[in-house]
């Protein structure tokens, strides 16, 4: 790989494309707000983390360290009420989730981050952040609660690129007649019975939502990142309010350098709402579609645009994957064993280089497995294979056995029928028998087995293969 060539990101805080400079190539630093672990992930939560995995997959092919922290909120409003409404403790209600998270996201090939800090196992540290914002009047105290005072940070409003009454009017900010000024925001708050709830200077009580990353990213990455990326609507107020909370207690030092955002997911142009009834869970998706084709999918938009969800786009998915699997199937069938190459093709590489394109980047990937499909020769079959897969690792692409993804899911099926029936329809063919061996086809049709007959020999593959 092209070590000259730079990574673009486009810095929400700058509002244009930089270029990547790590505070220290030796240690870079990736910070991603992860689940509040209170229900399901739906396809929108899921956009962020898929996202954040390839950068941090690329990241790892340009840098010796890259620590990468992506959080789990476990105390918060959302998880209490779940856990009053099924009676149980908060951590039941946690743990299930974050259980459940781990397995979906798993099933999207996104893998675990270096380190996974929950909001609960830093208490004490949330804990003297605030001390130390009390001590330096950027924060007070009234009626149990501490709260942020936003006036005393003269660039509040900076990453989020709108003035005071913008940002109030526009967000979800909570009115309380204690606050100073009414975008003032909560960095501890009472806790009353059976709320969770900690001993602190200001009485028994829990943490903002906003202070918890702010907290957890100081502990494990240092009081500066290199880059913190989130969702599009972290960016007011929690994104705001992290840098306001951080720069502010920890004398005037930098955040992060670099905000990326991804954009929302819509299902059918629509808004994805509870009360549409059109919210597309995760969990409830991975039983009818395999993960690579729901992380293709996620990965085909500009991840700073919009993405629009539907069947349809699932099924053109679908289809491209099982080309590739095919053409990737055929190539080892003809020119023996094939396996990744040291790294992608230049084209490729300069695609997700500048700022994530990832639809240029499947673009080309899917370039060079049409040259793979055209290779003359085992030297150029191998060297596009190799590039093809080597592009797939990177993307989290194309790592099944081909002739696995493309038989489907063989549970239930007896395989050493399907051969005997394939062996018999062969000997059929070869005595022109062909009344019996559509038979053959027909009754493995039946079963829900298609054949394709190829230059050596025949292959079969589930029907539901096809299905999405």
């Amino acid at each position: 790989m092209n070590q000259t060539k730079p990574l673009m990101l486009y810095n929400t805080l700058k509002r244009e494309k930089q270029v990547f400079v790590p505070q220290d190539p030796a240690r870079v630093t990736l910070y991603a707000c992860g689940p509040t672990v209170y229900n399901y992930a739906h396809i929108g939560n899921a956009r962020p983390a898929v996202i954040f995995d390839l950068l941090f997959r690329l990241l790892q092919q340009r840098y010796a360290q890259v620590i990468y922290a992506r959080n789990i909120t476990d105390v918060d409003d959302k998880i209490n009420t779940a856990a009053a409404e099924q009676k149980v403790p908060i951590e039941v209600i946690s743990k299930r989730f974050s259980d459940a998270y781990h397995a979906d996201m798993a099933a999207l090939g996104v893998g675990l981050p270096s380190v996974e800090p929950r909001a609960t196992d830093h208490i004490p540290n949330m804990i003297r952040m605030i001390e130390r914002l009390l001590e330096s009047d950027h924060a007070y105290e009234v009626d149990g609660h501490v709260l942020f005072a936003v006036e005393s940070y003269a660039d509040y409003g900076l990453l989020s690129g709108r003035d005071m009454q913008e940002m109030i009017a526009g967000a979800r900010v909570e009115v309380a007649e204690f606050k100073r000024h009414p975008g003032d925001f909560v960095l501890w708050k009472p806790s009353i019975p059976p709320q969770p709830g900690w001993d602190s200077p200001w009485g028994w009580g829990r943490p903002g939502w906003h202070l918890e990353c702010s907290v957890m990213c100081e502990e494990h990455l240092g009081e500066t990142v290199d880059i913190h990326g989130g969702g599009q609507d972290l960016v007011f107020p929690h994104h705001e309010n992290e840098i306001a909370q951080s720069v502010c207690s920890h004398g005037g030092n930098v955040f992060a350098h670099y905000w990326m955002h991804n954009g929302f997911v819509t299902v059918n142009k629509r808004k994805m709402s509870k009360s549409l009834g059109n919210t597309l869970v995760v969990h409830e998706l991975l039983k009818h579609t395999p993960g690579e084709v729901l992380r293709y999918l996620l990965l085909s938009a500009h991840y700073r645009q919009p993405l629009d969800w539907s069947d349809e786009a699932l099924v053109r998915v679908r289809r491209t994957i099982d080309r590739i699997y095919g053409v990737l199937r055929d190539a080892s069938s003809k020119h023996g064993p094939v396996s990744a190459a040291d790294s992608p093709s230049d084209e490729f590489m300069e695609t997700l280089l500048d700022d994530l394109n990832t639809p240029q980047a499947l673009a080309e990937l899917n370039n060079e497995a049409r040259r793979l499909a055209n290779a003359e020769n085992q030297e150029v079959a191998k060297q596009s294979a190799g590039k093809v897969l080597a592009a797939g690792a990177l993307m989290g692409l194309f790592q099944c056995d081909p002739q696995a993804w493309l038989a489907g899911d063989t549970e239930g099926v007896d395989e050493t029928l399907i051969q005997q029936l394939i062996d018999e329809r062969a000997v059929a063919r070869e005595n022109r028998n062909f009344t019996r061996a559509d038979e053959i086809r027909d009754q493995l049709l039946g079963m829900g087995i298609v054949l394709e007959d190829v230059a050596d020999g025949c292959r079969w593959r589930r029907a539901d293969a096809d299905r999405v």
